[in-house]
């Protein structure tokens, strides 16, 4: 059901995108900073629209297909966005590839298990690697704003260094769990 209060956290995660793209075209300390609190709320739905689906016995199939959806679309703009306007080091970029191609994977990946009727769960790891990818990027979304005292841009982008290193590790581990079940259907 879309108006059940799950499904509308996740579709505020979807909407807030607009709003988080389009603060990157007015230039000023205080938007900046109303970009981090927007995708600090948006992030925030991610855990509440899952933990209140699961309290309510609300779980929806709508629900289950839009919130990865509503996950990668948030970090893939903000990574887009900062790349476009020069926000992270030309070597920061490089994190960002990598999370946008792992991501690109375990959605193919979950794809094509979900045609053999096989889960892939996320794992312990993938978790910590979402919970540092969504420090990393609000605190980039800051960058050159923060207060002189806080080192953000550097900060932001040593997370995003270890978001990818994560990524990279998690990628592996269910690029390995997806061949082993394409083997087994090849048999």
């Amino acid at each position: 059901m879309v108006t059940s209060l799950p499904n509308l956290l996740t579709i505020s995660r979807i909407l807030a995108i607009p709003l988080i793209v389009g603060t990157f075209y007015i230039d000023g300390t205080p938007i900046r900073w109303v970009a981090c609190g927007l995708f600090i709320a948006a992030a925030i739905t991610d855990f509440f629209d899952g933990y209140f689906a699961r309290r309510r016995n609300s779980v929806s199939s709508l629900g289950r297909f839009l919130d990865p959806i509503a996950d990668k679309l948030l970090v893939s703009a903000v990574l887009l966005m900062l790349t476009a306007f020069d926000r992270v080091s030309q070597v920061s970029v490089l994190p960002a590839v990598v999370i946008l191609l792992r991501e690109i994977l375990v959605s193919g990946l979950r794809e094509y298990l979900a045609e053999l009727r096989i889960g892939m769960p996320v794992s312990r790891l993938a978790k910590w690697k979402t919970g540092i990818q969504m420090t990393a990027l609000p605190t980039l979304l800051v960058g050159s704003a923060a207060p002189a005292w806080l080192p953000a841009q550097m900060l932001g982008e040593v997370l995003l260094w270890g978001a990818a290193v994560l990524t990279i590790v998690t990628g592996w581990d269910y690029l390995r769990a997806g061949l082993k079940h394409m083997q087994e259907d090849a048999s």
